[in-house]
């Protein structure tokens, strides 16, 4: 009797074993590029895929342009382009989480929302991966509901995609729910100028 009762207590304390090693691992943070050259961040980077946003519902094409400022912050500057060909436009500042730590940045728009509950509107903005030569970089948030896929061009070999998808995979993204940046021959033509 008490063999079959000793295996039922390993087996349960197994089962409680594996579902805590399961929910600590879900539950960890991102891990992150490390030390980050925002000096060689800087510069236009296409939005390859994201995950869901409301704030970029309308966007078929997006891409982000950072430059250095003097104090160490970083200017950002988000253009979308909408399937009709409007582009949409939003101004902030990137400035790091702790002094000295460029892989995770606080991002602030310039809008109402953040001249209202400036300490809500803060974004987390981390670098989970950016390749040696700073020509593609995967960049999220702790709680992983935000994600992009970012390049210097507006599209990479299919191999690279692939190798970006499965590093944020690895990071415990969702990349099944990934929106894909649009085709420029998707997109209504817009006389210069509007």
């Amino acid at each position: 009797m008490a063999i079959p009762l000793l295996r039922f207590a390993l087996a349960v304390l197994a089962g409680f074993l594996v579902i805590g090693f399961a929910y600590s691992a879900e539950n960890l943070d991102p891990k992150t590029a490390g030390d980050v050259d925002l000096a060689r961040y800087q510069g236009t980077w296409y939005e390859l895929a994201r995950l869901p946003l409301y704030f970029q519902r309308d966007c078929a094409q997006s891409e982000a342009h950072y430059a250095l400022k003097d104090d160490g912050t970083v200017a950002v500057t988000n253009r979308c382009r909408t399937l009709d060909g409007e582009w949409q436009e939003a101004k902030g500042t990137a400035t790091a989480q702790v002094p000295g730590k460029t892989d995770k940045l606080w991002v602030v728009f310039d809008n109402w929302f953040s001249r209202l509950l400036p300490w809500v509107a803060k974004g987390d903005y981390w670098v989970l991966y950016v390749d040696e030569h700073y020509k593609t970089a995967v960049v999220g948030n702790p709680n992983r509901k935000y994600l992009w896929l970012l390049a210097r061009t507006p599209t990479v070999p299919e191999w690279l995609k692939q190798e970006m998808l499965a590093n944020a995979r690895q990071q415990g993204y969702d990349t099944s729910r990934l929106i894909w940046r649009v085709a420029d021959s998707k997109i209504t033509a817009r006389p210069a100028g509007q």
